[in-house]
């Protein structure tokens, strides 16, 4: 995989008051599970629960705490989360599809080869209920840049951190250096995801899937 190549197209314009990336216009598809939507989610869940007896439901979870951008090695402080905490939940997942495939086996059942619901539910029973469905598909491509671009990625982290941005923003920067990946690999984000040992677990992100096809409709004549 030609990652390296990639890096001159996927540099942040430094001297902007804002972070800009070349093509910046990728930014704007929309996701079908945007923070608004999650916000609303949240809310509605929220009444669900105060109208039942406690613990009725069986979801009850302590409140988790925001993650904040921090740079590479750096803990958080306060009542917040870091992001070396957010990829390690994604090793976390790994290790108990290990074992969801174990048990599979052990059972003579078929084995699930990529991170299912299967995976959160089992983690989730062994009490690792800060493992959810919803927050590690909303930050899966920031882990695929880690993984594939560690440099890229703290450079990031650092930038977002300088300039005292959201993890929001920092999120939606992460999308463009992955397609300028996935340009310089003929397209083929689906592969590139396969042959690295700790994506290739996770399913590529609708959006990831949008942008690479949004960009690559504009060099065709």
């Amino acid at each position: 995989m030609n990652i390296a190549s990639c890096k001159d197209s996927t540099l942040i314009l430094q001297n902007s008051n804002q972070a800009q990336f070349c093509g910046s216009g990728l930014i704007g598809v929309p996701e079908h599970s945007s923070e608004s939507d999650e916000r609303k989610a949240d809310t509605n869940k929220q009444k669900r629960r105060r109208s039942k007896e406690p613990g009725e439901d069986g979801e009850d979870r302590p409140r988790e705490h925001p993650f904040i951008v921090t740079e590479p090695g750096e803990l958080a402080r306060g009542k917040k989360n870091g992001l070396d905490y957010l990829f390690d939940l994604y090793e976390q997942c790994g290790k108990f599809l290990l074992e969801v495939q174990r048990i599979a086996k052990e059972k003579g059942e078929k084995c699930p080869t990529k991170v299912t619901n299967q995976v959160f539910r089992h983690a989730k029973h062994n009490g690792a209920v800060y493992i959810n469905k919803p927050k590690m598909r909303h930050y899966v491509h920031c882990y695929a840049l880690h993984c594939l671009d560690s440099e890229q990625s703290n450079h990031l982290r650092r930038l977002y951190k300088e300039r005292g941005e959201n993890v929001g923003a920092w999120r939606q920067a992460c999308y463009y250096p992955l397609v300028a990946i996935a340009r310089e690999n003929n397209w083929d984000i689906e592969g590139i995801f396969n042959r690295n040992e700790k994506l290739k677990i996770w399913y590529v992100p609708t959006k990831l899937r949008q942008l690479c096809h949004m960009e690559r409709s504009k060099e065709c004549p």
